[in-house]
């Protein structure tokens, strides 16, 4: 008997040993419920009350320091508690918008503390006598370009250099090490670009057809003009000014991995055609990434792999496209690229003159060198070093009796001889007594002298007076 009142004793959930601890207060839940006119509750009513309003209140709390943390603050404020309330779907409490946290007073009503939120008092005649707030600054909207056809200007306004920008990035202050990132298993803080380029799908759509067009070597009717439509729509296309970087990059990088295709590389010059000759893009800011492929189809020692004489053809028809290209890039973009011209033509001029080079690359520099300089660099630069050239470098390539050789010393006369040929195009003085279809003796022999005999020769056979003038007055420049 003594154990049954025992056990019911242990069950009685009236017990105060088995009742849990509240940390509300339940004689607040009491003063609510009288407020809106509940003036009965039980105990039992208004523990479980107490107990919901406790539960809800730990919810409110938990949110709203997850939404502190989550702006990277240590000072819970009003709006977490807002915002912990709407994440709840509970309705926020207004008339707290306060910047800075809440100040809390406390006083003592007995035993029980009460906190209340403590307003500063301010005296109206210092708050009249404060002096006034500085007058803020008139509203101005200034414009600058951040790039112009895609290259990224220099100036205050504009992200600096990849190499400042990354060193802006990395720690600073007393004790700042770089290498700290590191050694913790994080990554190191990288450049990252300021301005995202967006291409539209249409024209990533548009670049894949006209690479896989270009890349077809299928010797079909079909494919043929497909390659030439992809051409013709890059040359008079005027709405794919946002694809010349991504065209740039794909002749280079195609260029610099297929020397040893020459379909590849003439695919690529043709390309590049396309995009000079597109009278709608602006190419100038893209002159010398373009003429670095432009110079590696002209200056490379080995293009292709096949030999023969068809091989050599196709090979030299290519370095002549190439050096057009080089000309054309010259004259179009030397008023805004002043260095353009002359790193082209002192380039071709020191493989031209290096004996170590194979005949081929003396091909491309010539053409290149008239086409890039004109026929006043032919004048001052080419004639003068032509005996020289001669004499070192045609006159062993003549020697040679295989058929190889001896069609690579053809086309490099001929290629010289139209460098030549292009000064009588100038209009140079007249001398009394000369004309056209005739040569003396002693203006056939100050040609010989003056740029040897192989070329000379074939000069003097010409009969042009006014080409033979022109060769004899670039002595003056000698």
């Amino acid at each position: 008997m003594a154990a049954r009142d025992a056990r019911n004793a242990a069950q009685d959930p009236t017990n105060k040993a088995s009742e849990q601890r509240l940390l509300w207060n339940q004689e607040n839940v009491r003063d609510v419920a009288e407020s809106v006119g509940i003036l009965k509750i039980n105990d039992e009513a208004l523990r479980t009350l107490s107990q919901d309003v406790e539960y809800r209140i730990g919810q409110v709390i938990v949110e709203s320091l997850r939404c502190m943390r989550l702006a990277r603050r240590t000072t819970l404020t009003v709006q977490d508690i807002s915002q912990a309330l709407r994440v709840l779907d509970v309705e926020p409490l207004y008339g707290y918008g306060s910047g800075r946290p809440l100040r809390y007073g406390e006083a003592s009503l007995g035993p029980q503390a009460l906190f209340y939120v403590e307003d500063e008092e301010v005296e109206f005649e210092k708050l009249i006598n404060a002096p006034l707030p500085k007058i803020p600054r008139d509203p101005s909207v200034t414009v600058h370009f951040l790039a112009v056809e895609g290259a990224l200007l220099n100036c205050v306004e504009n992200p600096t250099l990849p190499e400042s920008r990354a060193h802006d990035l990395l720690p600073k202050g007393p004790g700042a090490n770089p290498a700290l990132a590191a050694l913790s298993g994080q990554d190191n803080p990288n450049f990252k670009p300021a301005v995202k380029h967006v291409v539209s799908q249409e024209l990533i759509l548009y670049f894949e057809k006209i690479q896989a067009a270009l890349m077809d070597d299928t010797d079909d009717a079909e494919v043929q003009r497909l390659r030439e439509a992809a051409l013709e729509s890059v040359s008079s296309e005027p709405s794919i000014h946002q694809l010349i970087p991504y065209f740039v990059n794909f002749i280079s990088t195609q260029v610099t991995h297929h020397l040893d295709d020459t379909f590849v590389l003439r695919q690529m010059m043709e390309l590049t055609n396309a995009l000079i000759s597109n009278e709608h893009l602006f190419l100038a800011p893209y002159a010398s990434p373009l003429c670095a492929p432009v110079l590696t189809c002209i200056l490379g020692r080995k293009i292709g792999v096949d030999n023969g004489v068809d091989a050599l053809r196709d090979q030299y028809q290519l370095r002549e496209l190439a050096a057009s290209l080089a000309g054309q890039l010259a004259r179009k973009y030397a008023e805004s690229n002043k260095m353009l011209r002359p790193k082209l033509v002192r380039t071709c001029l020191k493989n031209f003159l290096n004996p170590s080079v194979p005949p081929s690359v003396w091909y491309g520099a010539v053409n290149a060198l008239a086409a890039a300089g004109g026929p006043d660099v032919v004048k001052v630069l080419l004639l003068p070093n032509l005996k020289e050239f001669e004499t070192s470098m045609l006159l062993p390539l003549r020697q040679k009796t295989d058929s190889i050789y001896v069609a690579e010393f053809e086309s490099l006369v001929g290629a010289i001889m139209k460098a030549v040929q292009s000064l009588a195009g100038e209009d140079y003085p007249w001398v009394n007594g000369g004309m056209n279809g005739y040569s003396s003796e002693n203006e056939a022999n100050d040609i010989k002298t003056f740029i040897g005999n192989i070329i000379g020769d074939r000069v003097v056979q010409l009969g042009d007076h006014k080409l033979n003038q022109a060769i004899l007055d670039a002595r003056n420049y000698h």
